[in-house]
């Protein structure tokens, strides 16, 4: 099959080869989607006209009148006839969460973010198996994604047999839960799509009534503008006042649906040591963190998705925890010390945390 396209049965048989390479590479299971994607386009549209995303304009960037490439995979990349979904394991021997959660004066950090960040290492992992692809089969054309394009990742791999889209949006799997990334190879291979998966919820609730803001609104829809892991990291400006009490100590993201799912109860952990937690990010104490000047934040976090929400929004997160942290002289010590904070922002959750614990600036 060396330097031509396969048809046919060879298609077969290529298939199960990159499945083989996949796992070679690290991922724990590769998927084969369509490039047709059912009822996504309304949906997306119906989320968007409602509101749901919040401030994340880039939603609808490629949503106009003429098409929805989020939703159309010929439009994004055209020529694409098959599409590689990949998923890859990121749960990693941390410190209990639930533990993390219950203790006012640590910091949670959601578990995808405590090591490496996996941008760069799912794209490298994609190329990689593009690659031997086309040292086995010859040039063909392709593009790989990882959460860095109009891509509807969950539509894809549920398409392609990964999993099925679970009621808190995520993709879920009976044996790997949803603590895993995604990413996808757009090809003009005529390879057959894989079954979908299908739904395993049935009239579990576990995750709407867990997520602390009740973001998730109804079965399989959030509304970003109550999400933690929106407030934390995609919202730029200041903290509603209405959600900060509920945000509890989670700084960066939040894993309540998830780890309310019982299909998570028996996840595997990742193979890939770089998601192991760094810089004790998995227990660490948020008046140390808060200690961070800009210069300790980019160079303990280089590499980590963290650091993509900048000092400023760090310390917002942070004074925002410590707000709801227990009373003591060295939480108070501790916001005073950014009380006079060059930024607006920091000086307004400063003043309001301290508030909270009864003390002035």
């Amino acid at each position: 099959m060396v330097g031509m396209h396969v048809d046919g049965e060879d298609s077969g048989l290529l298939k199960e080869k990159i499945r083989g390479w996949g796992k070679d590479l690290g991922f724990d299971a590769i998927g084969f989607s369509a490039t047709a994607i059912d009822d996504a386009a309304e949906n997306l549209s119906a989320w968007l006209t409602a509101g749901c995303h919040g401030d994340m304009d880039y939603m609808a960037a490629h949503v106009t009148d003429a098409g929805n490439k989020r939703a159309l995979p010929t439009e994004l990349v055209p020529g694409t006839r098959s599409i590689i979904t990949a998923r890859m394991n990121y749960r990693s021997a941390s410190a209990d969460p639930r533990a993390v959660l219950a203790d006012g004066e640590l910091a949670f950090v959601s578990r995808y973010a405590l090591g490496r960040d996996y941008h760069k290492l799912l794209r490298s992992r994609l190329q990689q198996l593009a690659d031997r692809i086309t040292a086995e089969i010859g040039s063909f054309a392709y593009r790989a994604f990882t959460d860095s394009a109009p891509v509807m990742e969950v539509e894809l791999a549920r398409n392609g047999g990964l999993g099925w889209r679970g009621k808190h949006t995520l993709l879920l799997d009976r044996h790997a839960g949803s603590w895993f990334f995604l990413g996808e190879l757009f090809t003009d291979l005529p390879l057959p799509p894989d079954t979908p998966v299908t739904d395993h919820c049935g009239t579990c609730r576990a995750c709407l009534d867990a997520c602390p803001t009740q973001a998730i609104v109804a079965p399989w829809r959030l509304d970003a503008r109550l999400c933690i892991s929106y407030l934390t990291i995609e919202h730029k400006g200041s903290i509603p006042a209405a959600l900060r009490s509920q945000m509890g100590n989670r700084i960066y993201g939040c894993d309540d649906c998830q780890l309310a799912c019982p299909w998570n109860r028996d996840a595997p952990l990742t193979r890939e040591s770089d998601f192991a937690p760094r810089h004790g990010l998995d227990q660490a104490r948020l008046v140390e963190l808060f200690a961070w000047e800009e210069s300790d934040f980019n160079e303990r976090l280089a590499g980590s998705p963290i650091r993509r929400i900048g000092h400023e929004r760090w310390l917002r997160n942070i004074a925002v925890a410590l707000g709801n942290a227990p009373d003591s002289d060295e939480v108070i010590s501790a916001l005073r010390s950014r009380a006079d904070h060059p930024s607006a922002l920091v000086r307004e959750h400063v003043a309001v945390a301290l508030q909270r614990h009864g003390a002035e600036s």
